[in-house]
């Protein structure tokens, strides 16, 4: 019978790999070709032993008695495929232009294990990218404010964004980032927190494009204002790309007058959502003539006050006025949508907080942050008017916009808002995948230069996300594990490929990689 190879575990744990041979009723051992302490040694030891099986393949000439074991050790072992993968998407997003091995060993460790700087160059070791000396990877810091990086990659994703997406339309929002610091600097400061935090934090604001590919960041003190950001950064970027007709799309955080009009005044196009409190003197011509019935899906196409003083538009009319800023000077064009969904959330929202408002009175619960609860002479009461006011408003929605009708119609306009996720999602990728908050940086050039980092991180990972259909956590977890290994068996060199999983081969075969070596 053929000889065949056999895998057996031995006292010590590890699993030696056999030559063997079918005699009578027992198996002869030919060969003991080593023991494996790993997969990789075992991958390795099975590819020496079917080289030895095979002789069409190449002999190995294994000279040694049966009964020895000859010690197999791993010379190398490489995720190739994910350091394809991550090298496929720096150079088809130009970022090889920039010639900086040493950024770009950044951007690879940022992707797959965030870490310190100081613990950069293990990541790369394991998998198989010799790292440069740590005070190379210090000094690229430096170069990366002297040299505009930031400006450079910014240019190339908006050429990646021009040449396969749309850039007609941008999408904005802004997250914090804090620092576990004892006191502010002219950076870092107090200011306000979604995570309710009072430690100092810096302002980040992100504009990507509709699919959520990064065109630009900035960086802010921790106590600006989320509405001061928005215009600096998108005439940044109108700047940069000589760009003289865009929609810019923002949620209700972003509306201000002087927003809107400063965007307005730079030939810009806005979508920004509107707040719940515009609802009752922008609906006020529907409630009057129809009272607070809607039908699900409903789109009010009306107009809104660019100020307090504005005087309101007539209610004579039951038509709602078509928005016109020749007619309407003083006025923008608002859209209002209403979905039974959202009123069936919206309401179990309120009773929620009625209940809460009505323990607070009866003194069951504390105070703070607690609707409908008004103080009176008499003591604590039920603000019955206002509760009243926001069931009127359950399963609205508004948008403000400055594009007219006939060049966007209402339910694009709301189509484009929705699109909003993207930024977020972005965000969430940033924070979570890529762990942007720069927690080992103090001064404002080394955070900024860490940003770029993330920034440059991030275009790549929504890169390879666009082209495989996998999130970028699952590329790494699936690409990682998969090492070729080279491994040195009595005086032969060995290198095992690893055994593409079926996630592994979608991704390279989605990215055209991995063909060199038969993948």
């Amino acid at each position: 019978m053929s000889p065949f190879l056999r895998k057996v575990t031995t006292a010590s744990g590890a699993t030696a790999v056999q030559v063997v041979a079918k005699q009578g009723r027992r198996n002869k051992v030919l060969e003991h070709l080593g023991s494996a302490h790993s997969k990789a040694e075992l991958a390795a030891l099975m590819e020496a032993g079917k080289a030895k099986l095979h002789a069409g393949q190449g002999e190995l000439a294994l000279d040694f008695p049966a009964e020895s074991d000859p010690a197999a050790v791993v010379q190398s072992s490489a995720s190739r495929l994910l350091i394809e993968a991550i090298t496929m998407a720096w150079e088809a997003l130009g970022f090889d232009d920039l010639d900086d091995k040493a950024f770009f060993q950044l951007i690879a460790a940022r992707l797959i294990e965030p870490t310190s700087m100081l613990d950069t160059s293990r990541v790369l070791d394991d998998i198989g990218i010799q790292p440069v000396h740590r005070s190379t990877m210090k000094r690229c810091l430096a170069r990366i404010k002297q040299r505009d990086y930031r400006d450079q990659i910014a240019t190339k994703c908006f050429t990646h964004a021009w040449t396969s997406g749309d850039v007609s339309l941008v999408l904005y929002d802004v997250t914090t980032l804090y620092f576990e610091a004892p006191k502010e600097d002219e950076l870092r400061k107090v200011g306000f927190s979604k995570e309710r935090r009072v430690d100092p934090q810096i302002v980040v604001g992100l504009l990507v494009d509709r699919n959520g590919f990064p065109l630009e960041i900035g960086c802010y003190e921790g106590n600006k204002a989320e509405t001061l950001t928005i215009v600096p950064i998108v005439k940044q970027f109108q700047a940069r790309h000589g760009l003289a007709d865009m929609v810019v799309v923002a949620d209700a955080g972003m509306l201000s007058m002087n927003n809107l009009t400063a965007l307005d005044e730079a030939g810009l196009k806005v979508i920004v959502g509107s707040r719940p409190v515009k609802a009752p003197g922008d609906l006020a011509n529907h409630f009057h003539w129809n009272g607070d019935a809607f039908q699900d899906g409903q789109l009010i196409d009306t107009v809104t006050p660019r100020h307090g003083n504005t005087k309101t538009v007539s209610k004579q009319r039951r038509k709602e006025p078509v928005w016109d800023p020749e007619t309407h000077p003083g006025h923008w064009r608002a859209i209002w949508s209403y979905s039974r969904k959202r009123a069936v959330h919206d309401n179990y929202t309120l009773t929620q907080q009625e209940n809460k408002a009505r323990a607070v009175i009866a003194g069951d619960a504390p105070v703070k942050g607690t609707r409908f609860v008004k103080t009176t002479a008499a003591g604590r009461a039920l603000d019955i008017a206002s509760l009243e006011r926001s069931q009127q408003l359950a399963g609205l929605k508004g948008y403000v916009t400055n594009i007219p009708a006939s060049i966007m119609p209402a339910a694009e306009v709301l189509a484009s808002y929705h699109d909003l996720w993207h930024v977020e999602q972005s965000f969430r990728m940033s924070r979570t995948d890529l762990q942007a908050r720069p927690m080992f940086h103090r001064t404002r050039d080394a955070i900024e230069a860490h940003l770029t980092i993330v920034f440059t991180a991030l275009a790549i990972a929504r890169y390879l996300q666009d082209r495989t259909g996998f999130s970028i956590r699952k590329i790494i977890r699936t690409l990682r594990p998969l090492q070729d290994v080279t491994i040195s068996v009595a005086g032969q060199r060995i290198t095992a490929k690893p055994q593409l999983t079926d996630n592994a081969r979608a991704i390279t075969d989605a990215l055209g990689i991995g063909q060199s070596l038969g993948h």
